[in-house]
Order: C-alpha cells, then sequence, then structure tokens
C-alpha cells in the first residue's frame, strides 16, 4: 500500500455507510470513490465491502481496517489542526496561579511585556501559597516551586532553586565568616518553619551531599520574612535566591559558603495533559521561560 489518501477514502466510505454520501463529504467524484476502493482492495488481495443495490456493508477485514484507517484518518487532522494553531495568534483569558514570593516578585513584573507581545490575551493572575485544583479551580497553568511536581500534570522545568547562605556584610564583619558548614552552630541562623528538618540545614558541597545543625533566635514560616530579618542583620538565613537575588545584587546581602548550595527544587510551569496544547499557554510558558533565561536573571551575581 503506497498512498496513504486511498485509507482516508476507504475510511469516509466505511463512516458514511455509502460510495455516493462518502464522494459528497469529500467533494469528489463517486467514481473517483469507487476507483479508490478498488484499488485498496486489490493492493490488500482482499474485499472490504459486501456491495448489494440496496445496501453496503463491510467484510471482516474491512471492519478491522476501518479502525485503523479511521485512527490514521484521525490522527492527520490532528496533525494538521497543531500545525495550524501554529501560526494562530494567541488569545483568550489565561488562568495562572502563582505562590505568593516568586509571583510578586516575578511572574507580575513580567506580564507587561507578555500582554504587549500577545494583546489577545487577557491574564486571571492568582497570587496564592496554597495551589487548588486546576480541573475544579479552572486554572490553565500553575507556576509551582517544588521537588516534585504532581504525576498528573505535565510540567515544564522553569528555573531550579538554589538555596544560599547570607548575611549581611556588617553581621560578617561583627562576627566573622564562617569557614565550614560546621561553624554554622557558632551563628545565629534564622530557620524555615516550612522546612522538612527543624533544627537542620542540608547541603549539596564538594563532598557531596551533608547534614548539619543549626541553631538561632527566630524562625519563621515565609522566606520574604526571613529575607527582611537578614537584611536587619539578625543572622544567616538559608533563602532561595529568586528571593533575595535583588539583594546580593545590590550588596546589601552577602553570600557565604557559595560552594555549598541547596538545590532541592524547581520552578515549573504545570498544565493539565493534552493531545494539543492551547497556544495561549503554549506561549505563556515559552514566554516565561526566556524571560527567565537559560541562566535565571536573579543568579546572575552568583559565581
Amino acid at each position: 500500500m503506497q498512498d496513504l489518501n486511498l485509507l482516508v477514502i476507504f475510511a469516509r466510505v466505511a463512516e458514511a455507510g455509502s460510495f455516493s454520501e462518502a464522494a459528497r463529504r469529500m467533494d469528489i467524484s463517486r467514481a473517483a470513490v469507487s476507483k479508490a476502493v478498488a484499488k485498496l482492495e486489490k493492493d490488500l488481495s482482499t474485499r472490504l465491502f459486501l456491495r448489494s443495490t440496496r445496501h453496503l456493508s463491510l467484510t471482516e477485514t474491512g471492519t478491522a481496517l476501518s479502525e485503523y484507517a479511521t485512527r490514521i484518518m484521525e490522527e492527520a487532522e490532528h496533525a494538521e489542526r497543531a500545525v495550524n494553531s501554529l501560526h494562530a495568534e494567541p488569545r483568550g483569558t489565561l488562568k495562572v496561579s502563582v505562590s505568593s514570593s516568586f509571583g510578586t516578585r516575578h511572574v507580575a513584573p513580567a506580564l507587561p511585556c507578555f500582554l504587549a507581545r500577545y494583546p489577545k490575551i487577557k491574564i486571571d493572575l492568582t497570587i496564592t501559597d496554597h495551589p487548588g485544583d486546576l480541573i475544579e479551580e479552572g486554572y490553565d497553568v500553575q507556576i509551582r516551586v517544588t521537588s516534585e511536581p504532581d504525576h498528573n500534570l505535565v510540567a515544564r522545568k522553569i528555573a531550579p532553586v538554589r538555596r544560599i547562605l547570607c548575611a549581611t556584610p556588617q553581621y560578617f564583619q561583627q562576627w566573622g565568616v564562617p569557614k565550614t558548614p560546621e561553624d554554622l552552630e557558632k551563628y545565629n541562623c534564622l530557620d524555615c518553619a516550612l522546612s522538612a528538618e527543624q533544627g537542620y540545614w542540608r547541603f549539596n558541597g564538594p563532598e557531596g551531599k551533608i547534614k548539619v545543625p543549626i541553631s538561632g533566635t527566630l524562625r519563621i514560616n515565609d522566606n520574604d520574612a526571613l529575607a527582611q530579618a537578614a537584611l536587619h542583620g539578625l543572622g544567616i538565613a538559608l533563602l532561595p535566591t529568586y528571593t533575595i537575588g535583588l539583594e546580593l545584587q545590590k550588596g546589601r546581602l552577602q553570600t557565604v559558603l557559595p560552594e555549598y548550595l541547596s538545590v532541592e527544587r524547581h520552578i515549573y510551569a504545570c498544565y493539565l495533559p493534552s493531545r494539543h496544547l492551547p497556544i495561549k499557554i503554549r506561549a505563556f510558558i515559552n514566554f516565561l521561560s526566556e524571560y527567565v533565561g537559560d541562566i535565571p536573571y536573579w543568579d546572575k551575581s552568583l559565581k
């Protein structure tokens, strides 16, 4: 069988139950349909239809082939729609959910540029630290900071979440700079209450993964609040660079033990599985990935 078009015509005849009706639907002559079916039967050396003056039915072989032919025809139609969608202009309302810190610092500032590029899209942005169900709440995209995205969703990595040790330059001038992770026990360490292990910090360092005990006078369940405590000189914090990138670039915070990073999570753009991703979703995720960059712009100051 050399011509897949024969299968398409055969599938249309099987669907319509008539040569004439299939010809009408495809806007070709009945003779062309009959010739195509005859050619297919000759190529396969089998009869596909039982014909009478009033009735047309599939043979056993024809029934089996029609399932495959219909699937091929549907796939071809899907492919055509997918190609056409690449050339369509994104439009409609895009409902997005994002965590508060990342959403406020990085997604919201990017939206004017996105909307200027795609003027027929409207954004409905929800900033929340309690992501809801995509189906129940109708989100098109969720931007999640997690170590393991929901396996029921499609997740595209946008950037790694690097957590680094930092404090103000004045704090290090007063108390000295720790030389090893074990030295952290001697400092006031500002801990995150959302951490899975209270009283310990984990790192990936030159010698591999390590876990060190820490203690301090403050524990908070919010990275932005921890950053403020660090900025006021209270102690050393282990914070994501997307939260403190600007403070690092301005020199208001200083990194310490830069070879010890905590890279346990990533920022993901998550959406529901679909045979054909809506172009507005694809446009948003591609834009966000481009906006952040291969090396996230907030990590440019890291050495």
